[in-house]
């Protein structure tokens, strides 16, 4: 283990180094994600010089506990912190390492270790709580390089974003324009001290082949690899920002009120544009597409499908179901309580992505009545109108265009009265007068409310 010497907030930093870590986006408190890495130390030493006389600074440590020295880099950390007298939060976190000794678990690892770096990120930021990560060109190329070696599509080879939200803040990359070597020879120079993980010599790990063995090999045919390669990151990015926009508006010509396409106008549209834009619709709704070789063959089942066929695209935690013309994104949900569940007074009751409530109206003067809550069985009836005739409840949905997946999960609402039961309400879609209104005829009011 090193140890950080006396070099800190007093050290005048060279004006090209400072200039991207002051002229940062609009912001409330700083983070520095803080590995003990050579970038990510030379990072804080330059912030808590420009803002460590705010207040407003502090660093993050994430421990992964994967390391023979993680506790050694996480009292580094402390004792570095300690010196430019900055905040330090100390997260561990626990990676699944099991089988460790063949190369695509060494990879399953890495990318565990930063999924579970990002969530804690996530976790802890608050509204305008910046966090900087060190990331630099290098890491840059490593990136692109590794996402092409994936097979990955435009808005992958762009790389990594300067800027993106992360939780309720965002996070910033200000050193994305320097290489590695400035940014040590700069450490170098002002006698910096840092821990070296000893992971990052293991070439079990995609990203440290190609540290290690790929992009040195590269560099000696194209010494301005680097530079290469972001310009042609900057290039996708572009491009994918032309995509988006055009996305965005066949969006506007394609979409309904709740978002669903039109499986007609999206048919209109060249292949190119159609999957564009499913992409682009897909990321809309918070979730990642999948990678396909065969996109024009499910389109192709999704858009010419028969009436009577309901094809469906399976993702990662999301279904693209079509109902009556048009394309729906339907979440992944968690499964549904099997039993009949009571409701009772003043306690909601969370069902599925539904809280279901029952509370007295004014001065109530009866006891609560017994509700029970479910789905669907089969068979139950609905009277829409007080004083008119009851009617299939699947007739019911259908008529007012509930799609099939919708209705499996809608709450009914069973009232028990000498041992027979009432159907008083479905989901959000409908509630019997004798629990809604200002003044419920039955003095007790059911709020039903949908995530």
């Amino acid at each position: 283990m090193t140890r950080a010497g006396s070099t800190g907030s007093g050290r005048d930093w060279p004006a090209a180094l400072c200039a991207p870590v002051r002229n940062l986006p609009s912001h409330s408190r700083l983070r520095i994600a803080l590995s003990g890495g050579m970038d990510s130390v030379l990072l804080l030493h330059v912030a808590a010089r420009l803002y460590g006389a705010t207040g407003q600074l502090s660093a993050v440590h994430i421990n992964h506990q994967l390391q023979p020295n993680a506790r050694q880099t996480e009292r580094f950390c402390q004792q570095l912190c300690g010196v430019l007298g900055v905040p330090l939060d100390i997260r561990r976190v626990t990676v699944n390492a099991a089988d460790q000794d063949s190369r695509n678990s060494a990879s399953g690892i890495e990318e565990s270790a930063r999924n579970a770096r990002y969530q804690v990120f996530e976790e802890i930021l608050t509204p305008g709580e910046l966090m900087l990560m060190a990331h630099h060109g290098d890491d840059q190329a490593e990136t692109v390089l590794f996402r092409l070696l994936r097979g990955t599509g435009v808005i992958g080879l762009g790389g990594m974003p300067r800027s993106r939200p992360l939780g309720k803040g965002r996070l910033y990359r200000p050193l994305l324009d320097f290489s590695r070597r400035e940014l040590q020879a700069w450490a170098t120079e002002n006698g910096i001290d840092w821990v070296d993980d000893p992971s990052n010599i293991d070439e079990r790990f995609d990203r440290n082949f190609l540290r290690l063995a790929v992009i040195p090999l590269l560099k000696t045919r194209w010494p301005s690899l680097i530079n290469r390669i972001r310009h042609s990151a900057d290039s996708c990015r572009e491009s994918d920002e032309l995509a988006g926009r055009l996305a965005g508006i066949r969006f506007q010509q394609c979409a309904d009120e709740q978002g669903a396409l039109a499986v007609k106008a999206l048919g209109s549209l060249a292949v190119a544009e159609q999957k564009n834009l499913l992409r682009w619709w897909i990321r809309h709704f918070h979730q990642e597409p999948p990678a396909m070789a065969d996109w024009p063959q499910v389109l192709g089942d999704l858009l010419n499908a028969p009436a009577d066929r309901e094809p469906e695209l399976r993702g990662s935690g999301f279904v693209i179901r079509r109902y009556q013309g048009y394309l729906h994104l339907v979440p992944v949900r968690q499964p549904l309580p099997s039993d009949r569940l009571p409701l009772v007074a003043g306690q909601p009751l969370v069902w599925g992505e539904w809280r279901v409530t029952l509370t007295a109206s004014g001065e109530c003067k009866t006891g609560a009545p017994e509700i029970r809550v479910s789905t669907r069985a089969g068979g139950e009836r609905i009277r829409p109108n007080p004083d008119g005739p009851s009617k299939s409840l699947k007739n019911w949905l259908q008529e007012n265009n509930i799609p099939p997946w919708d209705r499996a999960r809608l709450p009914l609402l069973l009232e028990v009265k000498n041992g027979k039961e009432e159907l008083v309400g479905v989901g959000d879609l409908w509630l019997s007068g004798k629990y809604c209104g200002g003044a419920p005829a039955s003095g007790w009011r059911i709020v039903v409310e949908r995530e």
